[in-house]
């Protein structure tokens, strides 16, 4: 919400000069988005953003042609602009072409292949800096300030243009322009942080106040007609307009219902795996002094809010750059120290090579604090963590650990931090715990209720619901045997094989993509043990992606909520009989 607040007035001015239904806005990230959508026909949507069945949280094409490409990660925009830039060049078409950058997106490497490859290539492309402070430095001094007013206005504008023509035509105009541009550039390059994005082939536009509405629409005008790469560095306040929100920005970046009047939530926050996670570490961290602390941008989200703040020194926030923090990590943990990386489960993804190249290789002792795995809610496709279990099963020596309540993610970070070896992560649902509080311990698996009907066999949050499941086939007197995966990498098979040989029935649950998931490499392995399943049922969160809603809801709709588990369960047992 704060972003959306602080680009109000950049998204008016865009609209006032572009037609983004043929125009191309590529939002990097799509937070700020909100004001974009009301103006492209969504306004009475609005009541319906992020709910199941409503409009996205993010810029989503499906819901409107001014919507250029889906945007629920960071520092992409600048390559997918270039690429439509050149599909326009080549396809000989007339649109224009914009990249808005909240600043966060710098903090990832990927923003500044795009800048680089962008300033290089000639392409008409604007790229818009939205600077609220939080990334960029606060503030370049007064002289900075009024250079750069002055260098804004009209008249200026109108003449550096009829200058450079001017030049183009007369005999000597050449050796005279490059002389004063060099002056100009040098008086420029102190007072000035434009220094950089000229340097990459930019024309630098800024920095200009991003609340002036009739300023922004004047530069974009000029932009427009620019031919080149353009920079435009607008400064914004983050939750501009609405008070509590700009002074609680990181707390307004993604909120609940709350009270208009106070900001305050309607519904005091449940205490959730995340901040478990945050206090167990800094227990640990307390008696043991190589552990260390790394985040992406998320030190909020993912429970470190206490460490930072009591172990400065051992906390580090790298910015939107996973793959750098996988690889510092694996630096850390070379020279002797033990580095905890906390990250999304969705976010991971972008350091897969770095676990493989810097981590996985040498066996290095990197523990990954996998949050928001599994279902995730409201953020939707971007942002679920249903592909971790595949892609950290392809990693050599990776250890892969799921806790299902509070008491086991204590339990097995402990474990994951001070008796495993080589990598290993420890994954952890989004918000609280469920129906199961209990400690299985660290185990690969457990025998959690005995049973001579069917197998149940899950991990992680979804053991609520196979533990629904087993009490609703007891009702129809129907005895199901649940097998609680702890580790899901290295797989561990015995005791599901053993339950499965007794029952003869087997149904699996689990927040997974299909593709390389537990349950099916779960079949594979019973298969080539040689051992006899008379029925198998495979419940997971399908082949494409998840739309946004509440969790209970995606569950419901993926079929692993503990109704919908009961009557899977019920087709694997036939007639009931035992």
């Amino acid at each position: 919400m704060a972003s959306s607040l602080g680009a109000v007035e950049l998204i008016v001015a865009v609209h006032r000069v572009f037609d983004t239904g043929r125009d191309r806005l590529v939002f990097d990230v799509g937070h700020q988005c909100y004001a974009h959508k009301i103006l492209t026909g969504r306004n009475a949507a609005m009541e319906t953003l992020r709910a199941f069945g409503g409009i996205a949280g993010f810029p989503k094409p499906v819901e409107s042609d001014a919507d250029a490409f889906i945007a629920g990660h960071a520092s992409n925009a600048v390559s997918v602009a270039v690429g439509m830039a050149r599909a326009r060049t080549l396809q000989r078409e007339n649109y224009h072409v914009l990249a808005l950058l909240g600043d966060g997106a710098l903090t990832g490497g990927l923003a500044y292949e795009g800048l680089s490859d962008a300033g290089d290539s000639g392409e008409a492309i604007t790229v818009i800096l939205n600077d609220n402070g939080m990334s960029i430095t606060k503030s370049v001094g007064g002289v900075a300030e009024h250079l750069a007013r002055q260098r804004l206005k009209p008249q200026y504008l109108r003449f550096k243009e009829g200058y450079r023509r001017a030049m183009e035509i007369l005999p000597l105009g050449g050796k005279i322009y490059n002389v004063t541009h060099k002056v100009k550039t040098a008086v420029k390059e102190t007072l000035l942080p434009c220094s950089l994005f000229e340097d990459m082939g930019f024309t630098y536009l800024g920095p200009v106040d991003g609340h002036d509405v009739k300023g922004l629409t004047r530069l974009l005008d000029y932009a427009k007609d620019l031919k080149g790469p353009v920079l435009l560095h607008v400064r914004t306040v983050k939750g501009k307009g609405y008070t509590p929100a700009e002074r609680n920005p990181d707390r307004f970046h993604g909120v609940g219902r709350f009270c208009v009047t106070t900001g305050e939530p309607l519904h005091p926050p449940q205490r959730g795996f995340s901040a478990v996670f945050g206090e167990t570490l800094c227990r640990l961290a307390e008696r043991e002094p190589r552990i260390c602390a790394v985040t992406a941008a998320m030190q909020g989200g993912t429970g470190l809010d206490d460490f930072a703040r009591r172990f400065p020194e051992r906390f580090f926030d790298v910015g939107i750059a996973e793959g750098h923090a996988a690889a510092m990590a694996a630096g850390m943990a070379k020279q002797g120290m033990l580095p905890v990386f906390a990250v999304y489960s969705s976010f991971l993804q972008r350091a897969y090579d770095m676990l493989l190249h810097d981590v996985a290789i040498q066996g290095l002792h990197v523990v990954l604090a996998v949050d928001r795995a599994g279902l995730v809610g409201e953020d939707g496709e971007t942002h679920h963590g249903v592909f971790d279990p595949a892609f950290l099963d392809t990693v050599p020596g990776m250890t892969v650990l799921c806790p299902s309540s509070f008491a086991e993610l204590r339990s097995m970070l402990e474990y994951a931090l001070f008796r495993v070896k080589g990598p290993v992560a420890v994954r952890y649902p989004r918000g609280g715990e469920g129906i199961y509080t209990g400690d299985a311990g660290t185990a690969p698996d457990v025998l959690l209720r005995p049973g001579r009907d069917i197998t149940l066999t899950g991990y992680g949050a979804t053991i609520d619901a196979l533990l629904d499941c087993a009490d609703r086939l007891a009702e129809r007197g129907l005895s199901a045997e649940i097998v609680k995966l702890n580790s899901i990498t290295p797989l561990p098979l015995e005791k599901t094989a053993r339950s499965v040989e007794k029952t003869g029935r087997l149904l699996t649950a689990e927040e997974c993509a299909p593709a390389n998931s537990v349950g099916r490499r779960l079949a594979a392995g019973l298969l080539m043990r040689g051992t006899r399943v008379k029925r198998l049922a495979l419940a997971d969160t399908g082949p494409g992606f998840v739309t946004h809603g509440a969790i209970a809801q995606l569950r419901r709709l993926c079929g692993l909520d503990g109704e919908s588990l009961y009557r899977r369960a019920l087709e694997v047992c036939g007639d009931g009989g035992g």
